[in-house]
């Protein structure tokens, strides 16, 4: 599970970059403050929270925290879909960083799924 893991982590801190400089571009260049200020919020907390799930203090709190993960990863990829239906994305940008927040929503699901059979 720790290679996997820091799979995770490393996956998820790229996207925080890539959420990051969205956001400096949406606010620099279309002028567009609240959704993307959404965005870096959720999309941020994903690698935070695996990076704190590194260090938890059971099977509990790791699971806990990767299900928050994932809640945040949802919300990303709902902020995203509407930055691009409200043409603030373009369809390459938006085809560009979708792929990613789905490959995190599954790798987390997974690894929750994987550490709750392994406690049961």
């Amino acid at each position: 599970m720790r290679c996997f893991l820091s799979v995770l982590v490393d996956k998820s801190y790229g996207f925080a970059i890539r959420v990051v400089k969205l956001s400096i571009y949406l606010n620099n260049e279309k002028k567009e403050y609240t959704l993307s200020k959404q965005l870096l919020r959720s999309g941020t907390a994903i690698g935070a929270l695996i990076a704190e799930a590194q260090y938890a203090q059971s099977k509990a709190d790791f699971i806990n925290k990767l299900q928050i993960a994932l809640k945040e990863a949802n919300e990303s990829k709902y902020w995203i879909r509407l930055l691009h239906d409200t043409e603030f994305l373009t369809l390459q940008m938006f085809e560009s960083i979708l792929p990613d927040i789905e490959a995190l929503i599954k790798m987390l699901t997974s690894s929750i799924n994987t550490t709750k059979e392994r406690t049961t």
